[in-house]
């Protein structure tokens, strides 16, 4: 455990330093995007050339604020790892185009590699330090909601209705008191499982795990617990599960932005509503219907009349 979370250290620093980079070079492609063509051996210039520049230069500059400001930062750092390939092809693309200072271009790409090194690693050590037990994806998140432990369990166990607030799921079919079978959408598609309770503590604590012949192997916990102050009760979830297509699907999933713990939140703040007000909370920009799945397509909140 020591181990993994020096390596998330280590690799938070770095993206650290990759963000604060990212902002440099985005605000340079920006602003001077000829001079920046230069300094990378592209001879010559043209609109197609500088608007590709500020296009790049864009992107980096939402990368960098992405990884400087959240608090988990490997989709964005997986990001910049599949824009340092695009960086590297574009770059030869319009040297060949537009001709091209050979000892600045060699320079270019040897930068462009260094960089695309650094990249990776500290994706690589985010994953292990935050994200990854064992070669699994694991999340953690927490909420409190304003009902009493026994409440909040019972609307819980009632898996069937768990898709409801919880995005990724297409489906929960209840066999019996500890067995049930789910379908879920994933980065490769639908995948399903069976999986079965190992411990049921009413109030207080509910364990699963997948049973053999899952697409997903997973197993996780939900705890209750009073919250202080007498403002209700706390729940924590903490899961894994290793996404199909094994580490080709981890890195799938990383550059599509799945990030585990944020969706893990979304689905408990959505779960917030659900036992508190009674469903999700829906505006103009939702209108298709309190489930998860039908609110992907929304339209743009209209101001009321």
């Amino acid at each position: 455990m020591a181990r993994g979370r020096r390596n998330g250290q280590d690799g938070s620093a770095l993206a650290t330093a990759l963000g604060v980079f990212s902002l440099g070079l985005g605000t340079a492609q920006v602003l001077s995007p000829d001079a920046v063509s230069r300094l990378a051996g592209v001879r010559g210039s043209s609109p197609t050339v500088q608007a590709v520049q500020r296009v790049f230069g864009a992107r980096e500059l939402v990368q960098g604020t992405g990884i400087l400001a959240s608090s988990s930062p490997r989709g964005w750092v997986w990001s910049r790892v599949a824009g340092d390939v695009v960086d590297v092809g574009t770059l030869l693309a319009g040297a060949r185009a537009q001709g091209h200072d050979r000892t600045r271009l060699a320079i270019a790409l040897g930068a462009l590699a260094g960089v695309g090194v650094a990249d990776l690693v500290a994706a690589l050590q985010l994953s292990r330090g935050g994200a990854e037990t064992g070669g699994a994806l694991s999340a953690t998140a927490a909420i409190t909601v304003n009902r009493p432990a026994d409440d909040v369990y019972r609307q819980w166990r009632d898996l069937e209705h768990l898709p409801e607030f919880m995005a990724h799921l297409r489906s929960v079919r209840a066999d019996s008191a500890t067995r049930s079978h789910w379908e879920a959408e994933a980065p490769v598609g639908t995948v399903q499982w069976d999986a079965e309770i190992v411990d049921d503590r009413p109030g207080e604590l509910l364990a699963w795990r997948s049973v053999d012949g899952a697409d997903v192997d997973n197993d996780g916990t939900v705890r209750f617990r009073p919250a202080p102050g007498g403002r209700g009760t706390e729940i924590r979830v903490d899961l894994r599960y290793r996404p199909p297509g094994g580490r080709a699907g981890r890195v799938v999933a990383k550059l599509l932005g799945e990030e585990p713990d944020q969706q893990l939140r979304d689905d408990l703040r959505r779960f917030k509503q659900i036992v508190e007000v009674g469903e999700v909370v829906r505006s103009e920009g939702s209108p298709s219907g309190q489930s998860t799945r039908q609110q992907v397509g929304q339209r743009p909140a209209q101001p009321a009349r």
